[in-house]
Formats: C-alpha cells, sequence, structure tokens
C-alpha cells in the first residue's frame, strides 16, 4: 500500500487502522476470566476423577489377592492398558497447553513464574489474549497456511482418533481373549463394545465443522483458529476431561465383571458448554449442560440440572440440551446453574451451584471515502467498509438513489454515476445476514470550479511572445485529488490594443480559432486583452459553469 503524500489523507489512513485495531480487541476481561475458571473446573474434573479411579484400581487388586478370584486376573493388563493409552494422550495434550503458555508467554521453553500475571486477583498467563500463538501453532503448521492437514491440532486429532481406538481395542482384546472365563457369549459381548464406543465421550465430531456455515477448512481451525489462548486451554483441558471419564468408565466397567466395588462418587459440578461465549446480540448461544464427575452408571433419574432456574430433561449419556437467544443492552451476562446427584449405591443427594459468564457485543462497521468525506460528481470515488465480526462474504452494501456502487476488492467498492438530483445528500447503507448494520450519510457534490489559464496564467502582465504562442485557454483543477479534466465550453475575447480602438470576438471551446485565433495573432506591447463569460464543463456538469473574466496586458 503506496503511503499518501498529504497529511491530511496520512491521518485518515492510520485513525482507519486504529478503528480496526480497537474492533479486533472487543472482548471484556470478564470474558478472559470466564475462560479460565472453566480451564480450572475441568481440572479439578479431572482429578476428582483420577483420583477415583485409583480408588477403584486399588480396590480390584485387593479383591485379586483372594485365590477364589484369580481367574479375574486377567483384567489387570487390560485396565493397565487403557491407562497407559490414556496417560500418553493426557500427557501429549498437557504439553500443548503448556506450549501455548510458554510462547504468548516470555517464550523461554519453560513454564513458569514469568509466563503469568497477576489479573482481578489471580494468576493468568500472559498471552492470554494472543490469537497469533494458537494459530500460528495448531493450525498453520510449518506450511504457514491455514490447510487441512496442518498444524499441531491435526495431530491432536490423529492421536485422539487412534487413542480412542486403542481404548475400544483394548476393551474388545479383553473380552474376546476371554470370553469363557468371563461367562460372556458373542451376543453379550458385541453389545458391551457397541455400549462402550457410543457412550465414549471423548471423540472427534468431524462433521460439525464441516456441516457448521463456516469457512474453517479443517477440524482445527474449526476449534482453534484465529482463538485467544484463554479460549483455547479450557478446549485443550476439556479433551482431558473426556479422555478421563473414558478411561473411568471402561475401568468402572472392567472392574463389575470381578464384582469389585464402583466409582464411588463424591464431589459434582455443572459443566455449561457453550457453543461461542461471545455472542452478537441478536443471536443464539447454544451449549451442552452436564455434570462435571459423571459416571456411565449414573441414571438420567438420579440427576436434575437446572439453568437459572429452568429444570432441563436429562439425555441418556447424562448431559442436556439449552439454548437461549442473546437478548438485552451489551456486556457480560451471566447464567446460573444448578446440579443434584443422587447417588444410586448410597442415596445421598449432592447439590452445587455454578455459573458459565458470557458477553453479548455489537456489531460495529466503519464505511469511510477514501479521498474525500464527501461523493463527487462524474468521477470514480473510491471507499472502503469494514465490519467487525462478520465475514467479508457476508457483508451487503447498498447505495441511495443518486449514486451506484461497483465492489473493487476487499472491503472496497467504486462510486459513481453520481447525478445531480437537487439533493446534497445520499446514503450509504451496510447489512450482513439479513441485519443492517448501519445507514451512513455522504455528501454529494459537484467537482469544484476550474481555474481559466493562459500559459499557466490567471492574469497580469504577460510576455508578448509567450502571449502570442499560446493555443487556446485551459481549466484547471487545483487541490482536487480525484483524476478528473474539466473543458473550457467556450469564451468573449475583448482586444483592446494601443491607441487603437477595441476590437470583439467570440469563441466557441477553448482553442483560439478563427477572429480569436487572428486578434492574439495581433498582439504588441502596451495591448490588453479581457477574456470575458468563460465556459468550462466538468464531468457530471449538466451545463457549462462561469469562471468569470481574465485579464492580460502584453509587455
Amino acid at each position: 500500500m503506496s503511503i499518501p503524500k498529504e497529511p491530511r489523507q496520512l491521518m485518515i489512513n492510520i485513525m482507519y487502522l486504529v478503528l480496526m485495531a480497537l474492533l479486533a480487541l472487543n472482548v471484556s476481561a470478564e470474558v478472559m476470566d470466564a475462560f479460565q475458571t472453566l480451564d480450572e473446573g475441568n481440572k479439578n474434573s479431572i482429578a476428582t476423577v483420577d483420583e477415583q479411579i485409583d480408588e477403584t484400581v486399588a480396590s480390584l487388586d485387593d479383591l485379586l489377592k483372594d485365590d477364589s478370584k484369580a481367574k479375574y486376573r486377567v483384567l489387570q493388563p487390560a485396565i493397565a492398558e487403557i491407562r497407559q493409552q490414556a496417560e500418553q494422550l493426557d500427557n501429549y495434550v498437557s504439553q500443548l497447553s503448556d506450549q501455548l503458555i510458554d510462547v504468548s508467554g516470555n517464550n523461554d521453553g519453560v513454564v513458569d513464574e514469568n509466563d503469568y500475571i497477576e489479573s482481578h486477583g489471580v494468576l493468568a498467563p500472559k498471552g492470554k489474549k494472543n490469537k497469533d500463538v494458537t494459530t500460528r501453532l495448531l493450525v498453520q503448521g510449518e506450511s504457514g497456511q491455514v490447510a487441512e492437514g496442518e498444524g499441531e491440532g491435526e495431530e491432536l486429532k490423529r492421536r485422539i482418533i487412534e487413542t480412542r481406538q486403542a481404548l475400544i481395542d483394548a476393551y474388545t482384546n479383553l473380552l474376546t481373549e476371554n470370553a469363557e472365563v468371563l461367562q460372556i457369549d458373542d451376543e453379550e459381548r458385541a453389545a458391551r463394545i457397541a455400549s462402550v464406543a457410543e457412550n465414549m465421550p471423548f471423540k472427534i465430531d468431524d462433521e460439525a465443522w464441516r456441516e457448521a456455515n463456516n469457512k474453517k477448512v479443517s477440524w482445527a481451525d474449526y476449534k482453534f483458529g484465529h482463538m485467544p489462548v484463554a479460549a483455547v486451554l479450557p478446549l485443550m483441558s476439556q479433551i482431558r476431561s473426556d479422555l478421563k471419564i473414558s478411561e473411568a468408565n471402561l475401568v468402572n466397567d472392567i472392574v463389575q465383571m470381578a464384582g469389585g466395588k464402583q466409582i464411588v462418587f463424591d464431589q459434582f459440578f455443572p459443566v455449561f458448554q457453550a457453543d461461542k461465549s461471545y455472542v452478537i446480540g441478536g443471536e443464539r448461544l447454544n451449549a451442552k449442560v452436564s455434570v462435571g464427575s459423571y459416571s456411565s452408571s449414573l441414571q438420567p433419574e438420579n440427576i436434575t440440572l437446572r439453568v437459572n432456574g429452568q429444570t432441563l430433561p436429562i439425555k441418556a449419556d447424562g448431559t442436556a440440551d439449552f439454548s437461549l437467544v442473546a437478548n438485552g443492552s451489551p456486556g457480560p451476562k451471566t447464567i446460573k446453574t444448578f446440579v443434584a446427584v443422587k447417588n444410586p449405591l448410597t442415596g445421598e443427594v449432592i447439590e452445587q451451584d455454578g455459573e458459565f459468564t458470557y458477553e453479548i457485543g455489537t456489531r460495529s462497521v466503519a464505511v469511510s471515502a477514501d479521498k474525500m468525506n464527501v461523493f463527487y460528481m462524474g468521477v470514480e470515488n473510491p471507499l472502503s467498509i469494514a465490519a467487525a465480526g462478520v465475514a467479508s462474504n457476508d457483508v451487503r452494501v447498498s447505495f441511495g438513489d443518486a449514486i451506484q456502487g461497483t465492489p473493487a476488492g476487499p472491503n472496497k467498492y467504486i462510486v459513481k454515476g453520481v447525478r445531480p438530483t437537487g439533493i446534497n445528500t445520499t446514503n450509504v447503507t451496510v447489512t450482513a445476514n439479513g441485519q443492517t448494520l448501519g445507514t451512513f450519510p455522504f455528501r454529494v457534490k459537484p467537482i469544484p470550479d476550474p481555474v481559466p489559464t493562459i500559459g499557466g496564467q490567471q492574469g497580469g502582465d504577460i510576455a508578448n511572445s509567450t502571449f502570442r504562442a499560446q493555443q487556446g485557454l485551459f481549466a484547471e483543477l487545483k487541490n482536487f485529488d480525484f483524476d478528473a479534466r474539466c473543458n473550457i465550453a467556450g469564451f468573449n475575447l475583448l482586444y483592446v490594443p494601443a491607441r487603437e480602438d477595441p476590437l470583439v470576438s467570440q469563441n466557441p471551446g477553448g482553442s483560439f480559432a478563427g477572429q480569436t485565433a487572428a486578434l492574439i495573432g495581433k498582439a504588441k506591447p502596451g495591448d490588453n486583452y479581457l477574456f470575458k463569460n468563460i465556459k468550462a464543463k466538468c464531468p457530471g456538469d449538466a451545463a457549462p459553469r462561469d469562471l468569470g473574466t481574465m485579464s492580460f496586458t502584453i509587455r
């Protein structure tokens, strides 16, 4: 992009860039804090479930010390394989999270206190608002381009798919190789394997991003592209949480085959998984509400979930769907959540409240004429339009009756065909996805009057040789940024020779012709020439305009 020479235009360009930067930062600190709260909630859930798995495995080991249970010792290698596969992926995801924190922090290769800052009384990652790191690391990869198969996010996807299959395979091999010992027939084995696969929350939804109405090119781009670090960290911990719950479900199912005790429920909290935490007014917010520490043995009738006091229907997988339309004034909003879980073993009911914070925003749009804050008749007027939070392909621009606009590239238009309708304003209206983002009035003006000149002069003394060498009058546009040309339509000439009678001629157009050319050729020192009723026509003019009079004295 070339740098404009005029200070005024340079200032306009700088203000435009600052506006776009402010629009891009339109996410509040409250929302960033909510992301961190959700991440911490996921980590607490992981720790709780991990502790329960350890207790369950320990109880199985104690049970199998009894020789009467020796035949069930075949369960132990399968559990060890499942836990090893889960631990490998959990470590990988944790390392990815640490890498995001370090690279967006001080980038010294180690996650330490120097990668954090104090925010609202708690430590938060320094780079929590950084979107470049997440996109570069998880989406672009070595090519530096957003493409399917690129970035560490696609490697994460591959590992999730492989680990999920490895968990199912370990369970399947256990039932297949020990069917006789476990007294499981083919029909029951097939039903158990199908149930495990269907109810495992740890998986990749590879169709959601393809079916969603967006321009994302891959699963990684859909999940992580242009997301701040603060928003990606809870996504990572949610993957770990789903993995840990899947591990717990498998271990619990296997332990039950030997008559061991089930996972003990001691902590529960509501998990509110919204599809977005920043919504534009009028958009819909969709969410999945579930229990933070969920087990497959938990039946829907033992769960109560409420959001803002509304009791939600519980599905077979222990989750409930919730949806609302983001109405009201812009700013942070809080959703109150509640969970009550009845332990089917003890009858104990545990209740817990929670909350989810999201923010309602408004779409911002900036429209500016690139050269001046008006539309000029008869010339091409460049126009820039930028709408925050809206894809460029969704932006639609309409123009008032006095003008017409033609797209000229991303966020660019050429406004032309401005007609003298008798009004001095017109409107530019910007819409997107059926919503009006703004209507902007612009002044409509004719091209400024040009200045008539002869040999670059507007009058006064002129050398005889210079004057006689001229071919006509010219209309010059001064201090006008557009590529436009005005033409002289005609004038009257009064020739006053020294000590002689005056002579008059009429000249059509700007070039000297006929009697006018003859009078110009008579010029000698002391003569005077008066150019009167000078007319010029500029682009967009319905009729010639009057440019006044010029007077020259020959020296």
